[in-house]
């Protein structure tokens, strides 16, 4: 179908019809077995694109990307049911909004389109998903939607109940499943960073060769959501195995930002881990010095290297341009000239954030605001909803006597053993992808 859509625009009507006909066919067709479903949703999605960016069409591009997105996960942890239905409703979805792109003028509206016959999925295992299961992302506020949006969103019952995890939206939950468009000077690395995802997923995930250079607008598919693990009526809490600085404010979250942490040991000598405990800013600079810690100073020693005591202000400063200093002895909270170490454990205990969201940050925490960083590698929630959602980090400190019983505890105790999917909760512990995961029955 991809070879069909470039294709001269000029044909005479024979010519045209038979174009029309062979694309039909190749698009009904029985799919062979080697043609899985996530190979034609990213065909799918590839015509979707192409059209969608020519009338504007955001929020159904964004719905289509989200759904594909989650499909990818799935693939990604090996489960086979889940990433089959995702890509299966990555599929219908692109094609109802082709469908209803494929009868409109190029500067006109999309027309109404029906959804109560859809068009047919080809499948080796025969599984549809209903039309009524096809649902879209809200428009932005001030902006009336598509008439395409407005049929994709058609309630249902039926569609409650399928609590899709790209249409969640709860205050415990943060981040999303989306895609992200390559811009100047980004690396797998740093994109990985910025969007506080794990590097290696975000290869697996998007099928990337790592030495390959990515091009500026190519979509890379992600998973960020996270269970807010603790809420302060204002504050900062930083939760260690989720890599993750959570900002409060008058009882609201007002930002999320992936962060560095410490790394486990460094040697029997030297404990970089960062520590947990409550603490007071009680100070912000712009523009620091860097007073090397008595500790690094020894470790450089050790390492042959020259022992520096402070490193003023400019690009070689490890602060960067911003820092924020604890009440903690020795752990401030700063930018960093290594942006790629984002969201890993890389530091000698201080908690660094991306250059650019630093930047705001720093805008916006006062002195005298209270803080505590704390260790919960397993975060359990109930939605608004009613939906349970789990979230498994790996325990890199070496903290938990068992996530897997930790787990357990958690569901035990606010009474849920009844209502969760053991099977799923059994592989969000073995993964450990540190995603909040759906394991609703």
């Amino acid at each position: 179908m991809y070879v069909f859509m470039n294709l001269p625009t000029r044909f005479a009507p024979a010519q045209l019809t038979a174009c029309f006909i062979t694309i039909a066919v190749l698009a009904f067709w029985p799919q062979p077995l080697w043609a899985d479903n996530r190979q034609v949703a990213v065909s799918e999605l590839e015509r979707l694109h192409q059209f969608a960016f020519a009338r504007k069409m955001t929020d159904e591009l964004k719905s289509t990307d989200a759904t594909f997105a989650i499909a990818e996960h799935y693939f990604l942890i090996n489960d086979i049911e889940q990433s089959e239905r995702f890509y299966l409703l990555t599929i219908q979805k692109a094609r109802i909004i082709l469908d209803a792109l494929s009868h409109t003028p190029a500067d006109s509206s999309p027309s109404p389109v029906s959804v109560s016959s859809p068009p047919e999925v080809s499948d080796a295992s025969q599984q549809t998903i209903p039309a009524s299961a096809v649902e879209q992302s809200s428009p932005g506020a001030g902006t009336e939607p598509s008439a395409v949006s407005q049929k994709l969103r058609t309630p249902s019952p039926e569609l409650e109940r399928r609590h899709f995890p790209d249409d969640a939206r709860s205050e415990k939950l943060v981040g999303t499943a989306g895609a992200y468009a390559v811009v100047k000077g980004d690396t797998i690395r740093l994109i990985a960073a910025k969007l506080g995802v794990n590097r290696r997923r975000l290869i697996q995930a998007n099928k990337l060769d790592e030495k390959a250079y990515l091009r500026i607008g190519q979509k890379l598919f992600y998973n960020n959501r996270r269970i807010v693990p603790q809420r302060m009526k204002n504050g900062i809490v930083v939760n260690i195995p989720d890599r993750t600085l959570y900002f409060f404010r008058q009882g609201k979250l007002a930002v999320s930002l992936p962060v560095a942490v410490g790394i486990a040991m460094k040697s029997e000598r030297f404990d970089w881990k960062t520590p947990t405990g409550k603490f007071k800013i009680t100070a912000k600079l712009k523009n620091p010095t860097w007073y090397v810690p008595s500790s690094i100073q020894s470790e450089m020693e050790e390492h042959g290297k020259e022992v520096i005591t402070s490193v003023p202000p400019g690009d070689g400063n490890p602060l960067g341009k911003y820092a924020i200093r604890t009440s903690i002895p020795g752990i401030l909270i700063h930018s960093t000239t290594k942006p790629g170490s984002i969201h890993s454990f890389a530091s000698h205990g201080c908690i660094r954030v991306f250059p650019d969201q630093m930047k705001e940050f720093f805008k916006e925490v006062k002195v005298n605001t209270p803080g505590e960083i704390i260790y919960k590698p397993v975060k359990l929630t109930v939605t608004e909803e009613g939906r349970i959602f789990l979230e498994v980090n790996r325990d890199v400190y070496h903290k938990s006597s068992g996530l897997a019983a930790e787990v357990r505890r958690l569901i035990e105790k606010q009474n849920l053993s009844g209502q969760v999917n053991w099977k799923r909760v059994e592989s969000v512990v073995r993964i450990k992808a540190g995603i909040a995961e759906d394991i609703s029955l």
